[in-house]
């Protein structure tokens, strides 16, 4: 019997404690790597290269008021802007308000809407067939494919905020890495409809010429409506984005304290199971320095036994959070945070998992190797 087989064999020796300690360290590896997912996608995850380079305008106040439409023109004149475009929040219903059917609806300008946000790919022609169609809408092709939306297709979006139920045709269907499971269209269509919304914009979208003109645009466009009655809040496109999660409070600590209470609780549990399996083993261990097995040898294969326990059930925890990210990315419209399982997020919830059982076996692997072999065959236990 080879060493390998040999260290196997003794970890799954008691059948139902190993695969309840494996499901125990497995619960804990799926609930640490899906927060490690939220927490890359809340605060490491920088987007793509051009949203570094776009800043979100909006109220100061509150996202609830709308800014004045002639803002636009005053931004565009700022050093360093290469194209702004209104975005407004429709928040209508599609076919009926279940969790399933909602995704973000915007109004914008076709005209200017692919000069500010250039990494989402669309035909040209498509493009052209929105421009030219006031009814016209754009939809993200994840959205497309979940309805089964084709061109020239008729959808129709209750209003909420708005007192206008909009029937749309969809000219176009984007592409964009990550998607971001959004609908755009002509904001004129909403303001012709609804008197109180024209001339106004829920927010602009800054196309600036490079990262470093951000904050230099951020901090003029500010500036220039301070004293007006509708001020600005300018932040980057990525900074506008987390607006939202601290709506919620401070979600970054949050999950890092649940990150640490799940490899804590981890710790405990895995370090109790090996503490009770070695203690149970200690004629074993005198067995085994009668064979020759020395004290490295026999700290080596418990501290062996443990890590392989503990892998098991980081290995189950991972991929069933891989899944479960999957799922919840599918089942629910993250706009500003896509969330994905990087290789490296997986990766570091296996290394966690190892590091586990290795500390949770390195005190009692080490005083079962330091049992002599008399007091080993009497022990009763």
């Amino acid at each position: 019997m080879t060493l390998t087989r040999f260290v196997t064999k003794n970890a799954f020796r008691n059948k139902r404690r190993s695969i309840l300690t494996v499901l125990s360290i497995a619960f804990s590896l799926l609930l640490l790597t899906f927060m490690m997912t939220l927490w890359h996608a809340f605060a490491l995850d920088d987007g793509s290269a051009e949203s570094a380079q776009r800043l979100v305008v909006r109220h100061r106040v509150s996202l609830t008021f709308s800014l004045p439409g002639f803002y636009r023109e005053k931004i565009r004149a700022v050093p360093g802007v290469v194209s702004v475009v209104p975005v407004s929040w429709f928040g209508g219903i599609y076919k009926d308000q279940k969790a399933e059917n909602f995704f973000a609806q915007f109004g914008t300008d076709p005209e200017e809407f692919f000069k500010t946000f250039r990494d989402m790919e669309m035909p040209q022609e498509q493009v052209t067939a929105w421009q030219r169609d006031r009814q016209g809408v754009i939809v993200d092709d994840s959205l497309a494919t979940k309805y089964g939306w084709k061109l020239g297709d008729r959808i129709v979006l209750q209003g909420t905020i708005y007192p206008v139920n909009l029937e749309l045709n969809i000219r176009g269907i984007f592409h964009s890495k990550p998607d971001n499971k959004s609908v755009y269209f002509n904001a004129k269509y909403v303001e012709e409809a609804v008197a109180f919304f024209k001339g106004q914009a829920g927010t602009f979208s800054i196309l600036a010429a490079s990262p470093a003109d951000v904050s230099k645009i951020a901090s003029t466009v500010d500036d220039m409506f301070r004293n007006s009655p509708q001020p600005t809040k300018s932040e980057s496109e990525k900074a506008f984005g987390l607006e939202f999660v601290a709506m919620m409070g401070n979600v970054k600590a949050f999950i890092l304290s649940i990150c640490s209470a799940v490899v804590f609780a981890t710790l405990l549990v895995s370090a109790n199971t090996i503490a009770m399996t070695i203690r149970e083993r200690t004629r074993e261990v005198a067995v085994l320095k009668t064979l020759g097995f020395t004290r490295r040898g026999v700290l080596g294969l418990f501290v062996s036994e443990a890590v392989a326990l503990a892998l098991a059930g980081g290995l189950l925890g991972s991929s069933l959070a891989a899944l479960m990210v999957f799922g919840f990315s599918h089942a629910v419209q993250l706009t500003f945070f896509p969330l994905r399982m990087t290789p490296l997020i997986w990766g570091m919830g296996l290394l966690t998992s190892g590091l586990v059982g290795l500390l949770s076996a390195a005190l009692p692997s080490y005083h079962a190797s330091q049992i002599n072999i008399v007091d080993g065959l009497r022990h009763i236990g």
